[in-house]
């Protein structure tokens, strides 16, 4: 299932996860700011398992290989988020009304999804959209 929501800046992410886990199933993956037991409980209610990086004060308890898969895909996502970040300038969306901002927003993240279709068609490796450019 895909989704996003919209927030102010001023206001905790880990609040605006309520709003968006809403059909979600098995697995999330959060970064260090999500860290916070009362949420990691209420999301296994849920049937939800929050996996965030540990803090360097605490032990690692989980199979070695599960830790360097979920290493490899958040730095994907990380990836993504900074090409998206970057070259599609997401975070500065200027619009004065919700309908325009979503719509700007999902031309941007279409735009990156046709960037990796063209690569994967191309034969290139798919986040690497220098060579779509070169003359």
């Amino acid at each position: 299932m895909w989704g996003y929501t919209f927030a102010a800046a001023n206001i905790d992410e880990r609040n605006v996860l309520q709003d968006m886990n809403q059909g979600l199933s098995e697995l999330l993956i959060g970064d260090k700011s999500y860290i916070r037991p009362s949420l990691k409980e209420e999301l296994a209610k849920q049937r939800l398992d929050l996996q965030t990086p540990l803090r360097k004060n605490r032990p690692n308890l989980h199979p070695k290989a599960a830790v360097t898969q979920l290493m490899k895909t958040r730095r994907l996502i990380e990836t993504v988020i900074g090409q998206l970040a970057e070259r599609f300038h997401i975070e500065k969306i200027r619009a004065r009304d919700t309908w325009h901002l979503a719509n700007r927003f999902i031309r941007k993240l279409l735009a990156h999804i046709v960037g990796i279709v063209l690569n994967k068609r191309l034969g290139n490796q798919p986040l690497h959209f220098e060579v779509l450019v070169e003359i």
